[in-house]
């Protein structure tokens, strides 16, 4: 068994601190912004990479608000809606927590979505582009949630539980690390090789990305203790996998449209 030790701050100025959730968000989005443009460059021809390339520095700005926005708003409306619609100003205090990664996604969407229209470009690139370099962000975030203790897993008897002394004394399993896994590593290696392969017309990676994230996070939720003001929603399933299955039906949905589309 492991004894959680980790410190959620990494440097600490006093008046100023420097956490590891705060440097997961901005490592994923540099890393994300570099890896990116790459993608691009074997995404689109030559004629037309360089306004591709161009455009997608200052899609990364509409980005990072519709992850903030999306995320928060994702959190006050499926996790507590109740307790913040009595609280409005609680939805401001952003360093308090609380973040929904299927708000922040679905913030990505809509940005993405105008960044495009407004500029006369296909939209279905920068999303291939960004389910493609997504999972670096959420690795580093899911290992950022397991140094701060939070979104921990249920109890178990396996030699590598963790123990959280600031949650209790009970071995639990690391639902972080399995998340960071799955929705991190193994999605970021399938999807990546699958656009380099070039199998699928623009927006099939971004669809595969909503049905295999799903998979992965209700997969991750069963070892992972629900929010304890929620509990399960349904049987064993909790607010993530409800929202999960809502992603693969839609991802499922789109990706048979664009093959149908394909073979008219």
């Amino acid at each position: 068994m492991m004894v959680h030790n980790f410190d959620p701050i990494l440097i600490d100025f006093g008046i100023f601190q420097i956490r590891w959730y705060s440097l997961a968000y901005i490592l994923g989005i540099l890393a994300g912004w570099w890896y990116g443009k790459i993608l691009i460059k074997k995404q689109v021809d030559s004629t037309n990479q360089k306004i591709y390339l161009k455009n997608f520095d200052d899609l990364i700005g509409y980005i990072v608000i519709g992850i903030i926005l999306g995320g928060r708003l994702g959190y006050v409306f499926f996790y507590n809606p109740i307790f913040y619609f009595e609280n409005i100003l609680e939805i401001f205090k952003l360093w308090k927590g609380g973040m929904s990664f299927h708000g922040g996604l679905a913030g990505v969407i809509l940005s993405i979505y105008v960044f495009a229209k407004r500029k006369d470009l296909n939209f279905k690139v920068y999303f291939d582009t960004i389910s493609c370099v997504a999972p670096i962000g959420i690795f580093f975030g899911r290992i950022a949630n397991f140094i701060n203790s939070e979104l921990y897993g249920i109890p178990t008897e396996k030699p590598w539980g963790v123990i959280f002394p600031n949650i209790d004394n009970i071995p639990r399993h690391p639902s972080q690390i399995y998340e960071a896994l799955l929705e991190g590593l193994i999605l970021f290696f399938i999807l990546n090789y699958l656009l380099r392969k070039k199998i699928f017309n623009h927006g099939s990676i971004s669809f595969l990305f909503l049905i295999l994230y799903g998979i992965f996070r209700i997969i991750s939720e069963q070892f992972r203790l629900p929010d304890q003001h929620i509990g399960y929603i349904f049987g064993n399933l909790s607010m993530g996998s409800v929202l999960s299955i809502i992603m693969i039906f839609f991802g499922t949905l789109f990706l048979s449209k664009l093959f149908n589309e394909k073979n008219i």
